[in-house]
């Protein structure tokens, strides 16, 4: 169903494709958006390893996104590192994996204060803050969950 990736010498293991989810703060989720045309944005996410999916906070119950996802549950997130250059060198080497899945809308009170408060610490360490955002804003919180049915990553030499 999904492909495979044709340089396989410059693949990554489903361990460092795993590191980067935990260390990067941001992607770019893609949905079947209006039109049949795709719609990518870029998004804060929070990868939970005891059950390998990806979380998303989102400050809006409504627009595109959530229309397209209605209509078609299907999505791809990209997330890349910042990369490298080797000495000498000019060109980049970057670190991308592309996460393939289907996504579910979180409505479970408790499930959406636990995960934000986790995604806010990629973020800050200042508990007074995120208390106080989680206390005013959870209850017009959307939480969406990604489900990976597949997910690839490669080295990309910019040369």
């Amino acid at each position: 169903m999904f492909r495979e990736l044709v340089r396989k010498n410059k693949q990554l293991s489903t361990e460092e494709c795993i590191s980067i989810l935990k260390s990067e703060t941001r992607g770019v989720l893609s949905v079947l958006g209006d039109d049949g045309y795709p719609y990518g944005m870029p998004m804060n996410h929070w990868y939970n390893e005891e059950d390998g999916v990806i979380y998303f906070h989102c400050g809006n119950m409504n627009g595109h996104r959530l229309d397209a996802l209605k209509k078609h549950d299907k999505v791809s997130f990209c997330v890349y590192d910042e990369g490298y250059r080797n000495e000498g060198e000019w060109a980049l080497n970057v670190k991308s994996i592309i996460v393939f899945g289907r996504m579910e809308i979180v409505d479970d009170m408790e499930t959406i204060i636990g995960i934000t408060t986790k995604l806010s610490h990629k973020f800050t360490q200042d508990e007074e803050y995120i208390r106080k955002e989680i206390e005013q804003h959870s209850h017009r919180t959307l939480l969406l969950k990604l489900v990976p049915e597949h997910m690839c990553g490669k080295l990309v030499n910019e040369a």
